[in-house]
């Protein structure tokens, strides 16, 4: 206790402590009994003195009388409320300091504090008064029990009929630093709960904080503007209600002005830092209600909204400004591509972008350039692919663009979003893809990748695409075949030749990407000679990085996606490919090497969101378009493996084949048996109703009306019926006789096939645990 040493002079720290605790009891004591109102406001003023160093004696003591006793009896007096709510925050106050013998003291009083729901009732009530000694403190306590019991807090001010309308009152306030005070509160009462954040938005919060941001003077405003734009985000994020109300109640078109003043000042002299956080945070508002997690419905009313608002132009002519600084240039792509994303009207106007350069290029090729260039820092490179995979969703005749100029032996097809440059996207993209950077390599794959995506169209077309570069080596084919398919196989030698995991699992997403559902291209990759070898290679692989068995794990999927969209087209290749994972690869390590993929942990986190978010340049693994792909097939390869054994010797099944096609053949011979037997009982019957027939017109007629030429006749054809009967029935009994027999095989046929089961899962036993105990050995 070195503190009360230096304030009260020499002696013992029992002593001193002694004599701090009563000091601080004689003034509660006077406190709690002084009639006086001099005497109880000296109290008040001592206490608060003595909370800043010693809160936990004054917390221990005083915080019951001055919530029971004095913010109630002495309501009326400014001074002694005012003293009393200041020495209330200095015992809750959430931050720990230097004196403090314990931890999160504050958290630990506001417990007690809470436990009397009228005590909140009661500041709330101070927060009503117009006083700025009253009002300030009383702002300045509820943000600290906000901070220090933020879900306890939020549920009593939910039941408090005018809580919220407080908080607004003093959001309104025309005295800044109650203003200030009323920001920070406001943003600790709607942190993580929905109902607070409708609440709060619908009393107007929208308007007073534009109000706000409008004469700070907006980027250019201090930690206030900042303040209101986090906030802001706080109404905002993940609340669909207020996303609408903030678009239907043309906030949208409020919110232009702060970008309009970005355009029209231009700093020569470069951005402070507080400048940057204010846009940045305010892009991040516009992206809040266009992000690909929120509804399609409200996603695709805000797009509208953006663009009919001109905010869409606004950061387009930003994103254009050679002067801007970097993280506002990566923040205005990412958010451009989220509010172009799947709206054709919107990608049509970035289409239509110009650079300032000489020659004038598109800001697509501009992007793409600097997504291909080593130079660029990694979080612009992946703004921009997200860009480029968001102005390519759900835009058909974006893909096509890309490819247009691309030198194919059949030309594709025109659209309205035309390049007018020298370099065309698909000359960056191919040079970026046969490039010796790991990251330039990773980049182009994904985004030819997406240019692919469901367009079975582009991906036949591609396939007889003739580039000619200084390849000297053209691919041999297995199969002699003449055709020559240089862009998958000058793709596939990139692949062949590189040795970086990164570089692998980039082309590998393009390869997976481009023979999904195209049977064609699938079986173009098997002509070529390496691809068998090098997949079998890869699969079959000893490597311990981790990486590296991601890239397995990737040609597994790679293998299993061949299989599964060449079996229609060619049953050869299909029964080749099934052997192929059998006999050499076996299906115990195809498996394994193919789970790979899941057990990594970045597979999950680029599965959430489209946009890759990655902090490190070797985090770059996964693409989010991919991971669908790859959830999609991942059950189908399974199930259509799942008949192969994991027995590596094909002898063992034999037993059980042969049994059942006996035992399939014996079921066709029995059918056949019964079916003979029902038409010979058909037979019998017709018979015997046609003698019953003659038999009745033989009564009806007097014998002695008939010669004896018809009478032998007739006799004759009784006879002869009578010997068919008697034959039929004779062939019946021997045909039942062959139906027992054949029973009889056929029980004994399951009784062996019965027995060769059993035989076989003892056998399956033996070999597991032999297995175990190598493993153990």
């Amino acid at each position: 206790m070195d503190l009360f040493r230096n304030i009260l002079g020499s002696g013992s720290t029992s002593n001193e402590a002694q004599s701090i605790a009563e000091t601080i009891e004689t003034v509660v004591d006077r406190l709690r009994h002084s009639t006086l109102l001099d005497d109880r406001r000296d109290a008040c003023r001592h206490l608060r003195g003595l909370s800043n160093k010693f809160r936990l004696e004054v917390g221990v003591q005083a915080l019951d009388v001055l919530t029971e006793d004095v913010l109630i009896t002495d309501r009326n007096d400014e001074q002694i409320i005012s003293n009393a709510l200041e020495t209330i925050c200095n015992i809750l106050d959430p931050e720990t300091h230097e004196d403090d013998d314990e931890d999160k003291m504050g958290c630990n009083f506001t417990d007690i504090y809470l436990k009397k729901k009228e005590n909140v009732n009661c500041v709330l009530e101070l927060l009503g008064e117009y006083e700025f000694k009253i009002r300030r403190p009383s702002a300045k306590l509820l943000t600290f029990l906000l901070q220090n019991r933020p879900r306890e807090m939020q549920d009593i001010i939910l039941l408090s009929h005018m809580g919220v309308s407080r908080f607004m009152d003093v959001l309104a306030d025309t005295r800044e630093v109650l203003r200030n005070d009323a920001l920070i509160l406001l943003f600790h009462l709607t942190q993580g709960n929905a109902n607070l954040q409708k609440i709060v938005a619908f009393e107007n919060c929208f308007d007073i904080l534009l109000d706000i941001l409008c004469i700070e003077g907006y980027s250019d405003g201090g930690i206030i503007v900042e303040d209101c734009l986090k906030l802001m985000l706080n109404l905002l994020r993940n609340n669909p209600s207020n996303q609408t109300f903030f678009r239907e109640g043309s906030y949208i078109q409020k919110a232009c002005p702060f970008f309009e003043q970005i355009i029209k000042e231009k700093d020569e002299l470069g951005w402070s830092a507080q400048k940057v956080t204010n846009t940045v945070d305010m892009l991040h508002v516009i992206r809040t209600l266009v992000s690909p997690s929120n509804s399609s419905t409200v996603v695709s009313s805000c797009q509208i909204k953006i663009n009919g608002s001109g905010l869409l132009n606004c950061l387009c002519e930003i994103l254009m400004d050679p002067k801007i600084p970097a993280d506002i240039l990566t923040e205005t792509i990412n958010t451009i591509s989220e509010v172009i994303r799947g709206n054709l009207k919107n990608q049509k106007v970035l289409s239509k972008v110009v650079g300032p350069c000489e020659p004038p290029r598109p800001a697509l090729i501009l992007l793409l350039m600097s997504m291909t260039s080593e130079k660029q820092p990694l979080s612009l490179r992946c703004a921009v692919l997200y860009c480029f995979q968001c102005f390519l969703h759900n835009n058909p005749l974006g893909k096509i663009e890309i490819f247009r100029d691309f030198p194919p032996n059949k030309k594709l097809g025109v659209t309205e979003m035309t390049f007018q440059t020298d370099i065309f996207p698909s000359e960056l993209l191919f040079s970026g893809l046969l490039s010796n950077n790991k990251l330039s390599i990773w980049f182009s794959s994904v985004a030819i990748a997406h240019v692919l995506t469901d367009n079975e169209a582009l991906k036949l077309e591609l396939l007889y695409v003739d580039f000619t570069s200084n390849q000297t080596v053209s691919p041999v084919y297995e199969n002699g075949s003449t055709e020559f398919i240089p862009f998958l196989a000058r793709i596939f030698e990139q692949l062949q030749h590189t040795n970086h995991p990164q570089s692998k699992i980039g082309i590998i997403m393009l390869l997976s990407t481009w023979i999904c559902n195209c049977s064609k291209a699938v079986t173009c990759l098997l002509d070529i000679q390496a691809v068998i070898p090098f997949l079998t290679g890869q699969i079959t692989s000893n490597e311990h990085d981790e990486k590296e068995r991601v890239a397995q794990g990737m040609c597994a999927f790679l293998l299993g996606l061949s299989i599964i969209n060449i079996q229609k087209s060619d049953e050869t290749s299909y029964q080749k490919l099934l052997q192929l994972i059998k006999s050499r690869i076996g299906h115990e390590v195809f498996m394994d090497k193919f789970n790979e993929v899941t057990k990594y942990e970045g597979y999950n986190r680029a599965l959430n969101h489209p946009q890759l978010r990655i902090a490190e340049s070797s985090n770059i693994i996964f693409d989010y378009m991919w991971c669908k792909l790859f959830k999609q097939q991942e059950h189908k390869i399974i199930s259509h493996l799942e008949n192969l054994s994991s027995s590596e010797d094909p002898s063992e099944a034999v037993p059980t084949i042969d049994y059942q096609k006996i035992i399939d053949e014996s079921n066709s011979k029995l059918q056949s048996v019964m079916l003979e037997n029902a038409k010979l009982r058909a037979d019998l019957s017709e018979t015997k109703e046609k003698m019953n027939q003659m038999q009745l017109s033989a009564n009806t007629f007097n014998p002695n009306h008939i010669d004896k030429p018809a009478q032998c006749s007739c006799d004759k054809v009784t006879n002869q019926l009578r010997d068919e009967l008697i034959q039929q029935r004779l062939q019946i009994v021997h045909l039942n006789s062959l139906l027992e027999v054949e029973k009889a095989k056929l029980k004994e046929l399951h009784e062996d096939h019965e027995d060769t089961q059993l035989m076989i899962e003892k056998y399956d036993e033996i070999c597991t645990r032999h297995n175990i105990q190598v493993d153990f050995i």
